[in-house]
């Protein structure tokens, strides 16, 4: 019996049940990941012909607490998700990468050509030649390998599928040929570097570290080179609530703009004061200084300025009620977030397309269906995609069939926070 077969049947003896109760958490689904580990496993052996290395898995992300503030070097609240992408890999005795993503074509990049390349940002071959060209210039170990990836952080959601696919990149170098030993931080801060510099978009750091470090985290990137990162043990569940999302199908098309206009407005009024980032200038200069700002900055500037400031505490707050295990204070910092980024932030639909508010209509009705029993504010980037909702337990079919009647089928979506980030699972 080869090493893979010996794999597959212990998946269906049920030989790796615990573990994927640890990384899945609920039970019940199981027979659905036995099923996905061993359609991978195969797949993996069709494509490349020889037998299984490793398996690995990397997160997507709920951003909780923070919109919008890393990138500013404020502090932020995320959380790692139930939902995944894995690989199933084997080293490969050339100097060449060669990865097959389900429902896509093949990608290979040499290993030996890892410069950045013209004409390929915002494609998944920037992303991995970034992580492997960051693995390198940080001194890391290096080999060819052949992956499998498939994912359920489906892109566009919101939940982060291309930090979800940089950690899963960064967790491979790590365990084939580092001995797991590159730290989540550091695959983290690889990750953003490819998805700046190689796939082209200004993101800041929250989502790459929460993926790969995991669970219900505090980061504080006042020193974005060093990070404060504090895990946070805190049972939703047990609290009485669910975190639900909800992709409202509104399109990312030609969205860059008004993303990339966020840290921008930020830093111009950092400029002000001669800074280079928000988090070096306090609020009471900014508000004390306000008619010029509006005047050199605009107003939206200037309103975006005091989100930061504001949403920085509000996630100093988040943090202390879960620890206290106060969920009415926590939930009460949520919706203050919500609201500050509808009118403050204003990041919930893009002037471009007045007449399309699928998230504004998301959260109308969240609050009409919810009243007292949750709240919900708009998630990620923005714009467009998904909101969040924090529900009580006994409320949730109810708020689901409601999104999902609007939204579609299963647009609304129950989520378990799950312990780990990226992670070798066999």
């Amino acid at each position: 019996m080869s090493k893979t077969e010996a794999i597959i049947q212990q998946l269906q003896n049920h030989e790796y049940k615990e573990r994927l109760i640890d990384l899945y958490i609920d039970p019940a689904c199981i027979p659905y990941q036995t099923k996905r580990y061993v359609a991978a496993i195969n797949s993996f052996t069709e494509t490349f012909g020889t037998d299984v290395e490793a398996v690995f898995s990397a997160p997507g992300r709920s951003e909780v607490g923070g919109n919008h503030t890393d990138h500013q070097h404020g502090e932020v609240l995320a959380a790692s998700i139930h939902d995944d992408a894995i690989a199933v890999t084997a080293g490969y005795d050339k100097p060449e990468v060669q990865i097959l993503s389900k429902g896509y074509e093949m990608i290979s990049i040499s290993l030996d050509s890892l410069e950045k390349v013209d004409g390929e940002e915002g494609t998944t071959a920037a992303l991995i030649r970034g992580v492997l060209s960051g693995m390198k210039n940080q001194g890391y170990q290096l080999g060819g390998f052949q992956a499998y990836i498939t994912s359920d952080v489906l892109s566009g959601s919101g939940l982060s599928s291309s930090a979800a696919f940089e950690t899963l990149i960064g967790t491979i170098v790590s365990g084939l040929f580092n001995h797991m030993e590159i730290s989540p931080i550091e695959i983290a801060k690889i990750g953003q570097y490819a998805e700046n510099v190689y796939f082209g978009k200004p993101c800041g750091l929250m989502d790459q570290m929460a993926c790969s470090v995991g669970s219900l985290c505090h980061i504080d990137f006042a020193d974005p080179d060093n990070p404060k990162v504090s895990k946070i043990d805190f049972d939703l569940e047990t609290a009485g609530y669910s975190l639900c999302i909800t992709d409202t199908k509104g399109s990312h098309a030609d969205l860059t703009a008004d993303y990339a206009a966020i840290p921008a407005e930020m830093n111009a009024v950092a400029r002000y004061f001669s800074k280079e980032f928000l988090i070096e200038v306090a609020e009471s200069e900014v508000l004390a200084n306000a008619k010029e700002i509006r005047e050199k900055c605009g107003d939206r500037a200037f309103l975006r300025a005091i989100h930061f400031f504001e949403e920085n505490k509000r996630v100093q707050k988040e943090v202390a009620a879960l620890k206290a295990k106060d969920m009415d204070a926590f939930l009460s910092a949520v919706l203050a977030s919500g609201n500050s980024s509808y009118k403050y932030l204003q990041n919930v639909y893009t002037g471009h397309n007045i007449a399309r508010q699928n998230m504004s209509v998301a959260l109308m009705l969240s609050e009409l269906t919810l009243g007292v029993h949750g709240v919900a504010r708009v998630h990620g980037g923005g714009f467009a995609g998904t909101i969040q909702a924090f529900v009580k337990n006994d409320v949730v079919s109810a708020y689901k069939c409601a999104m999902d009647e609007v939204f579609g089928a299963d647009s609304c979506k129950v989520l378990k926070i799950r312990k780990y980030g990226g992670v070798r699972v066999l």
